[in-house]
Parts: structure tokens; C-alpha cells; sequence
């Protein structure tokens, strides 16, 4: 197949911005009131793109292995710290709890696909290395962040039963491993639901760029199936760990409830 591909020069950029004017039209048609957000959305989102594809650009460039892993913490850092922005409730250690989730289940899946699967040389090349990351982060980050709060919440909400449950003698888990079960159960259903229609109803990003500059079809779904998998370890392994350090956070070794401890984030 041909390698070579189009390459979009700047003017077509601006071209292409026209297209949020569809989003402006319909927000003033209707008063919706978000023309000025759409506005802003769009103008970080090509500044901070055209930021990180020169920066990449030079990372790309680099073999030194501790400046690419210190990229690669800053990444995973500032996906904890998102992850719990979107929370509605907060508690002390929070913010650790959520930086060691995604470290741990970040670090394992990148691992084991750069040195088990793709067996790139070397293991932190960044040109792969950088890519993977990102995109087992940001769903991580998600997951991560409605998982966490559907426990806070659930057990806000089911403060009574649990509560009741302690009272009668029931050890803190099994008062409640069901708002557990149900925070990991609702973390995960994007990353299944996207799973469920890739292909038919959606072409993936990575892959349709792969095929847009050049690659052979199979050989960019063979990469899109192995980051899928990926995703989907990572954003599991991810939740349990924030939803498992949360529960012992907030359900005390005496087994007592300690709702307490929260508090609402800032609007």
C-alpha cells in the first residue's frame, strides 16, 4: 500500500474551524447559551493540540530514558488529579488514592504491551511508548472517576443500610461490598459499551489515523484490538484500586461508616 498521505496544511485548518460555527448557529437558534463555551473549547483545544505535537515532536526525537518516563509521570499525575476533579465528593487521601490507582494500573498495562506484546526497542521508545499511555490514561481517568463517585455517592445514598447492616453485626464488607460491586460495575460500562460497537457502528481514532497516513488496514486493526485490551485492563484494574482504597478509607477497621470524612467539592 502507499505510504505517503495528505498532509493538512494550516489554511486547511481554518477551514476546518468553520465547522464549529455549526455548533455556534445551532447554540444562538435555539439560545442555548453556549456559543461563548464552544468558542472557548475550541481555541484551547487547537492550542493546547498544536502545543503537544510539538512537543511530541521533540520528544520524539529523544533517547534518554528518565526524560521520557519523567514525561510520562507528569501525564499519569495530571490523569489522577483529573480523575477526581470530577467527583462530586471528596475526602482526605483522596487525591493519593487516585494518583497510586492510576500509576499502578497505568504502568502494569503499558509494561507488559511495550515489553510482552509489541517488544519495542527499546522498552520506553516514545514514539510508542507516549501514544499507549495516553490513550490507556484517558479512559483509565474516566473510569476511574465515575467509579469513584458512584461509591461515595451509593454509599451517601445507602448511608441507612449500611449503616443498619454494621449495627446487626455485619462486617464492613459485607455492608458494602454491593455499592463496590456497583461503583466497578458503572466504571466500567463505557469501556464495554465502546467495546460493543467498535467497528460497526465506530472507527476508532489511532486507527483511522493509521489508515489516513498510510498504513495497511489489518496491520491498524491488529493495533487497535491490542489497545483495546489495554483500555479495558487498565481502566479495570484502575477502578478497583480507587474504589478498594476508598471503601477502606471510608469504612473504618472497626467497621463504622465514616461519612464524616467527606466533604463537597467546590463548585
Amino acid at each position: 500500500m502507499e505510504s505517503d498521505y495528505i498532509v493538512i496544511g494550516y489554511g486547511q485548518l481554518a477551514l476546518a474551524a468553520l465547522l464549529i460555527l455549526v455548533n455556534v448557529a445551532l447554540s444562538a437558534a435555539l439560545q442555548l447559551g453556549l456559543g461563548k463555551s464552544l468558542l472557548i473549547a475550541a481555541l484551547r483545544m487547537v492550542v493546547q493540540l498544536l502545543l503537544i505535537g510539538f512537543v511530541l515532536e521533540w520528544l520524539f526525537t529523544q533517547d534518554n530514558a528518565l526524560i521520557i518516563l519523567a514525561i510520562a509521570l507528569v501525564m499519569t499525575a495530571i490523569a489522577g488529579v483529573s480523575a477526581v476533579n470530577r467527583t462530586q465528593r471528596r475526602f482526605a487521601g483522596i487525591y493519593w488514592h487516585s494518583l497510586l490507582s492510576v500509576l499502578t494500573a497505568s504502568a502494569l498495562v503499558t509494561g507488559f504491551a511495550m515489553v510482552g506484546i509489541i517488544r519495542v526497542q527499546p522498552w520506553y521508545d516514545p514514539q510508542y511508548l507516549i501514544p499507549l499511555l495516553g490513550m490507556v490514561l484517558g479512559n483509565t481517568l474516566n473510569g476511574i472517576s465515575l467509579g469513584l463517585d458512584r461509591f461515595v455517592e451509593g454509599l451517601v445514598v445507602q448511608r441507612d443500610q449500611v449503616e443498619t447492616l454494621l449495627a446487626l453485626g455485619a462486617t464492613r464488607w459485607e455492608a458494602a461490598h454491593a455499592q463496590v460491586r456497583n461503583a466497578i460495575r458503572v466504571g466500567m460500562i463505557p469501556t464495554i459499551n465502546s467495546m460493543m460497537v467498535m467497528g460497526l457502528v465506530s472507527l476508532p481514532g489511532m486507527m483511522t489515523g493509521q489508515i489516513l497516513a498510510g498504513a495497511d488496514p489489518i496491520d491498524a486493526v491488529r493495533y487497535q484490538i491490542v489497545i483495546l485490551f489495554m483500555i479495558a485492563a487498565g481502566a479495570a484494574l484502575g477502578i478497583f484500586g480507587v474504589v478498594l482504597l476508598a471503601y477502606r478509607r471510608l469504612l473504618s477497621p472497626d467497621h463504622q461508616l465514616r461519612l464524616d470524612y467527606l466533604e463537597k467539592a467546590n463548585p
